[in-house]
Order: C-alpha cells, then sequence, then structure tokens
C-alpha cells in the first residue's frame, strides 16, 4: 500500500524520521481535511487528497510545514523530500478516523476535554486565553481546533481496537528470557589501528610518493597575516607610580574599609552533646567541669584540648579559633569570650553545641588602623584601580590610532610602550603565544578582512589590538604545507592495514592450533584478555556493545571468531565459556518481557491493519491520491 510514496532509498527515510517527528504535531493541527483557508480553487488549494467527502489542499500542506518549522526557512531539499511523507501521514490518519466513524465510535465532550487538559499548553489556561492560544500561535478557530483533536481520538479508537487481543504464549516468554539472559564468555585479541598508527615512522621519502598519489586530500586552509598590538598588565602595572598625596587620599575617603571591630583571639575546649542522647549529656558536663578543674590546677590548655576536644577543625592547634569577632559566634559562647580579660579563661559555657571551656589569649578593642599599617593595601589597591583604567586607555588609543595608520602598528605600539606582535599566517585553532593557549583568539581574528581593525581582544591579563595585513586564500597544499596532515593521514591507514594484517595471521595461527589464542597473540606481539560474562544486550568488557559478538551465542564453545570490526577495534574471539538462563528467575521479569512482547506485536498487528484500511477505503473509491499534484508540489519545492 503506498508504494508511490515509499521510497527506494532507506536510509533516506530513516534520515527523515527525524524531521517527520518534529513536524507531527503541525500536521495533526494544520494538515486536516475541511479545516484551514477555504479551498477557493485558487493554484495553491489543489487537492492532493481526498477522504470521503473531505480534502487535503496544497494549501494546506505548505500551512503546515510553515508551521512546523516556525515559519523559518526550508531549504527545497528538505521540503520535497517530506512533502509525500507528509501527506501519507496524514491520509493515514483521517483514513483511519473516517473508519472510525463508520464504525460507529464517537467522541464524547468528557473524552475532548481530558484530552484538552492533557496538553500542559492550554491545561491551566483561562478560557479566554484558550482562545487566544489557539487563534495567535496555531492560526486555527476554537471549533477548528477541537475538531482536529476529536478526529485525532476517532483514529486513536481504531489504533486501540487493532492493538487489543496481542497474546503471548509461555513458550514465547520462556524463549525471549533465554534469548535475553544466556551468558557468554570470550578470549580476545585487539588490534588498535590508533595505537599502531602511532608506531609508524615514515620518513618524508615515503610519505611524499603518498602524499602526490593523494594530493587532492591535502588543501591549504585560508591564513592571515597579522600584527597586534598588545597591553600586559604585569608591564603596564610595574610603570605606575603611587605618591604619597595619593595614599593619603585614598586612605581618607576609604576608612570604613580599614576600621577593626572589637575582637579577641581565643581559644577553646569543646566537650559535644551533638547526637548523643538525653541521658549521656549530664556526663558530657561533668568531664567538662573535670577538664576546667585540671586548667585551674596548672595543666597544659593546649594540650588538653588536643587530646580531648571535640572540635576537630582546631584541636590540634590547642584549640586557637584565630581572631574572631562579635557576629560570628553563637550568642553563648560570644557573651562568655567578650566578657572575659586578656588571659582569663571562662567557667563551662552551654551552647547547642556542646560545653565550652574559653580562655582570651589577646583582646583589641574597636579602632581605626593606622595609616602606616594599612599603607601596603591602600597601593595596591590604587594600582588595580589605576590600572583597569590605564588598560583600557592604552586599548582605546591603540585602537583609534591603528583605525587611522593600520599600516604603523609597531610604531603605535612603541610610541605607546606596548608589546608589538607580528604572526604570519595564522589560521583557525592557531594561537598566539604572546596571548597564551586560548584558540577563540586566534579563531577572532581568522574571521577579519584584509585591513580590518578588531576591537580589544582579552585573553588572561592581556588586552590586544590586531590588525589583518593580508588574506591568504585557501589552495592546494605542496608537501611542505601538508607534511603534517600527509603523516598523519598516511599514520591512520597504515594502522589499520597493520591491524588487518596483524588480526589475519594471528586467526590463521589460532584455527591452525586448535584454538591457541595464546600462541597467537605471541606471534603479534599482543596479549589475549578474557572477558567477564556478558549477555545479548550488555556490553564486553574492553569492547562495548555485545551486539558485535551475536554469533558467541550462536556457534560452538571453542569457536574461532573473526577479525571483526568493533567500534574502532579489529578484533580476534575464542568463545571460551556459555551458560544458559537460569529458568527458576524468570518470575522476575515475565511480567516485562510479557508487556514487551504484546507492544512488540500490537504494533505490527496495527500496522497490517492500518494498511488494512487505507487500501480498503482506496479500493472503495472512500481515499484518492492525487499523484500529479503531489509531485508539482515536490517540483515547486526543488526549484
Amino acid at each position: 500500500m503506498f508504494d508511490l510514496f515509499r521510497s527506494s532509498q532507506k536510509g533516506k527515510k530513516i534520515m527523515l524520521s527525524v524531521v517527520l517527528g518534529v513536524v507531527a504535531l503541525s500536521m495533526l493541527l494544520y494538515l486536516i481535511p475541511g479545516t484551514g483557508a477555504p479551498t477557493s480553487g485558487g493554484t495553491n488549494d489543489q487537492i492532493v487528497a481526498e477522504i470521503g467527502s473531505e480534502t487535503v489542499t496544497v494549501r494546506q500542506v505548505e500551512q503546515g510545514i510553515r508551521n512546523a518549522f516556525h515559519g523559518g526557512q526550508v531549504s527545497p531539499e528538505v521540503a520535497a523530500a517530506i512533502v509525500p511523507q507528509l501527506v501519507e501521514q496524514v491520509i493515514t490518519d483521517r483514513a483511519l478516523a473516517y473508519a472510525a466513524k463508520q464504525l460507529g465510535f464517537k467522541v464524547t465532550d468528557g473524552e475532548l476535554a481530558t484530552q484538552i487538559r492533557s496538553s500542559p499548553q492550554v491545561a491551566a489556561l483561562t478560557p479566554q486565553q484558550y482562545q487566544m492560544f489557539i487563534e495567535q500561535q496555531l492560526n486555527l478557530t476554537v471549533p477548528e481546533y477541537e475538531g482536529n483533536l476529536r478526529l485525532g481520538l476517532l483514529s486513536q479508537n481504531i489504533q486501540s481496537m487493532a492493538m487489543e487481543g496481542a497474546f503471548v504464549s509461555p513458550a514465547e516468554v520462556e524463549a525471549e528470557y533465554r534469548r535475553r539472559n544466556e551468558m557468554a564468555k570470550v578470549e580476545y585479541i585487539a588490534f588498535d589501528p590508533a595505537r599502531l598508527a602511532s608506531e609508524v615512522k615514515a620518513t618524508p621519502e615515503e610519505l611524499k610518493p603518498y602524499f602526490e598519489k593523494n594530493r587532492g586530500f591535502f588543501t591549504a586552509p585560508e591564513t592571515r597575516n597579522v600584527q597586534l598590538i598588545v597591553a600586559d598588565q604585569v608591564k603596564v602595572g610595574e610603570s605606575i607610580q603611587v605618591t604619597d598625596t595619593q595614599v593619603q587620599s585614598y586612605y581618607n575617603s576609604h576608612k570604613d574599609q580599614f576600621r577593626t571591630k572589637e575582637r579577641v583571639k581565643a581559644r577553646h575546649i569543646l566537650v559535644s552533646i551533638l547526637n548523643k542522647p538525653p541521658a549521656e549529656v549530664p556526663k558530657q558536663k561533668a568531664k567538662a567541669e573535670d577538664l576546667l578543674k585540671q586548667i585551674k590546677a596548672g595543666a597544659d590548655f593546649a594540650k588538653l584540648a588536643e587530646q580531648n576536644s571535640d572540635d576537630k577543625t582546631n584541636a590540634s592547634k590547642g584549640g586557637d579559633l584565630g581572631w574572631v569577632m562579635k557576629g560570628q559566634m553563637v550568642p553563648e559562647f560570644e557573651k562568655a569570650t567578650f566578657a572575659l580579660k586578656q588571659g582569663q579563661i571562662s567557667d563551662v559555657v552551654a551552647t547547642n553545641y556542646g560545653f565550652h571551656i574559653v580562655q582570651v589569649m589577646e583582646k583589641e578593642d574597636a579602632h581605626l588602623r593606622p595609616l602606616d599599617e594599612v599603607r601596603s593595601e591602600v597601593v595596591t589597591a590604587i594600582k588595580s584601580q589605576s590600572l583597569n583604567d590605564r588598560m583600557q586607555a592604552l586599548a582605546d588609543q591603540a585602537h583609534a590610532e591603528l583605525v587611522k595608520s593600520p599600516q604603523n602598528a609597531q610604531q603605535i605600539a612603541s610610541k605607546l610602550g606596548l608589546l608589538f606582535v607580528k604572526v604570519d599566517n595564522l589560521k583557525a585553532g592557531d594561537t598566539v603565544p604572546e596571548l597564551g593557549n586560548d584558540v577563540q583568539v586566534g579563531g577572532a581574528i581568522t574571521s577579519m578582512q584584509k585591513g580590518a581593525v578588531s576591537q580589544e581582544i582579552q585573553s588572561g591579563e592581556k588586552l590586544a589590538i590586531a590588525v589583518v595585513t593580508n588574506v591568504n586564500p585557501s589552495h592546494p597544499a605542496d608537501f611542505a604545507e601538508a607534511e603534517a596532515q600527509v603523516r598523519m593521514r598516511y599514520g591512520q591507514e597504515k594502522g589499520v592495514q597493520l591491524a588487518a594484517e596483524k588480526a589475519n595471521k594471528a586467526a590463521d595461527i589460532a584455527k591452525a592450533n586448535g584454538g591457541d589464542m595464546k600462541a597467537a597473540a605471541k606471534a603479534v606481539g599482543l596479549e589475549v584478555k578474557t572477558s567477564s560474562p556478558f549477555n545479548r544486550t550488555g556490553a564486553v568488557e574492553g569492547l562495548g556493545d555485545a551486539r558485535y559478538m551475536g554469533d558467541s551465542f550462536d556457534k560452538p564453545v571453542g569457536t574461532v571468531i573473526g577479525p571483526l570490526n568493533v567500534g574502532t577495534q579489529t578484533v580476534l574471539v575464542k568463545i571460551v565459556d556459555r551458560s544458559t538462563a537460569d529458568l527458576s528467575k524468570i518470575g522476575q521479569e515475565r511480567e516485562t518481557i510479557v508487556k514487551q512482547l504484546k507492544d512488540k506485536k500490537s504494533r505490527e498487528h496495527f500496522e497490517l491493519v492500518r494498511d488494512s484500511v487505507v487500501s480498503y477505503l482506496s479500493q472503495k473509491g472512500k481515499v484518492k491520491i492525487h499523484q500529479d499534484v503531489i509531485e508539482r508540489l515536490q517540483a515547486r519545492y526543488r526549484s
């Protein structure tokens, strides 16, 4: 059925399925016979197909394509290729809806409402918002939209009817369970072309004949000769001088930055109650009180903290908390700590964390740090602020002067005290050493035309302005230009060739020696590896997808298979073990297997019913396809 639509190029249809998935919703909403624009008989309203008394027009097809691609451009090749696929899809859907009507199926208002609510696009909308969405986003009236949904639900009735009753026998379930759970184990020798390629050491004399034979593969890309003026933060920063007047002015206007709150330098011992049952709390408090007695009796606070404190972040430092200010600690701890004098030890302090013993070692009142103390910080801040301004000013000046005199980059760089860099034959993917390893820098430059001056280019701590002095067009490469590419391609081909030769040699040796894989591996300088057991849908350790190993489940144990192409490798395999499925565990998977087999059978059954319905209606004259209109539509897109 529908042979006129079915391409003999299966690969193209698979590719188109991705596109068709995108446009499926649009086809439901736009390629509905009897909806959309009126068929007034104009050239865009030619009839593509007739289903019963309703039609699908060229105009509706084009409207659906435009909506599916959100009004964007559709290449002629894509549009011409998907038109027949779309028409087939809509004819099939509408034919099923027509058949459902003939069989007496109806869609109730309740079923329609449920379908509408199931759409996340419209489910939460008010009636007014719903109407606006349908009219503005879908270019349909509400009756047209809901009519389309009814047709879709009608076709689903045929689908549901066709898919009901799929039967899966116990024997089928057992056979599938066996197939899925049969395990195999193999020995293998892997021949990696990439590794072998790295071992190929070809001289230029060996490469040149290969280059001449394959000259057409090697093209020198477009490159650019570039001159750059570079501002380096480090060098520019070294040139900035900060005067005492600037230091004093900055300090006076930023004093709040140099104010220190009241603070103490303290240490503590924590006896934790976190994650302790209530009955343990008194014991922990008693432990803290005993530690306090030891300290007051002259014990070393730091040693007791190191041995007993549950605050492990500072126990190794003798409980040292460093300098702390108000607002950094829990209230009970803060209150007790700031009430202590320098050198004083607290009583046991209770918090949500447990029981603390605190000693204040130093104490400072809130104060303004003097200028002499913070001078280095001030100088750094002024330089940082000035540096940003200076870098930007230099980049702006370099850009302005280069635009006026692009041929004078070197003189401009010298005048401004900046670095001048010249790079010839810069291509996409290259880096400029003076700007680091950022490939985006080269990428930005290689899009410029001759004479063009770039905006500032930032790379790490450097700013650069570039001017393109020449664009060197792409051209057939000579050997010197292409040597690196030639060597890589030659090595890749040699690697594949060596892998095949070594694999064939190993296969001959293994098969001649009763499957002795170790002898085969030794002869080619490789090793034999043994996989873990795997099933048909699993993975083979070191090789990947088990689908490459299908013969491992079909041939006798001891069989040498290959060489096989597995991913990028060539592999020689020997089946060393196979185990049957454990039928005692089939119950764990039975429900899943039954469902999956039913789904598969149902889909196959529906495909047959669908084609049968369309074929029957076509024979009865209820479905008519106007192939000449479709061909003219395709031709218009191709042109």
